[in-house]
């Protein structure tokens, strides 16, 4: 398992993630979310900033089956998903993650023809607190 490398600005991302919150970092002045977290706001240039909770609803925007593994690590479970999704409350953020069939399941566990664009998913944690995603039940 790959552990993120954390900076001072997104390392509360990763301790929320860890606690199974998914948190966007805002401004506290113009509550502009943005992602990835960073010391000032590009729409109004303030320093303050708060970490909102969201809601973990979102629609895979884009997707990519790497091939070969982009990690050497990776190659017994290729191929997988990398998707890019669209948070529905944050829809100006966009997170990279992969589709799973359950919080912890194998990268390659979602068949690739269940994958589409628009499809909607729900955040869920892995053992370590790495946000992963699963359809959602319609």
């Amino acid at each position: 398992m790959l552990t993120p490398l954390t900076d001072t600005d997104g390392a509360p991302f990763w301790q929320y993630a860890r606690e199974g919150e998914l948190r966007v970092q805002t401004c506290a002045d113009c509550e502009e979310p943005r992602f990835p977290p960073r010391p000032c706001c590009p729409r109004c240039q303030s320093f303050a900033s708060d970490w909102r909770q969201v809601s973990g609803h979102g629609r895979v925007w884009s997707y990519v089956f790497p091939h070969p593994p982009l990690l050497p690590d990776y190659a017994a479970v290729a191929p997988y998903n990398v998707v890019v999704v669209e948070l529905v409350d944050a829809p100006r953020i966009r997170l990279v993650g992969n589709l799973v069939s359950e919080a912890g399941a194998a990268l390659n566990s979602v068949a690739p023809g269940r994958i589409r664009i628009g499809a909607r998913v729900q955040v869920v944690f892995d053992e370590g607190g790495l946000p992963q995603w699963i359809l959602e039940r319609s």
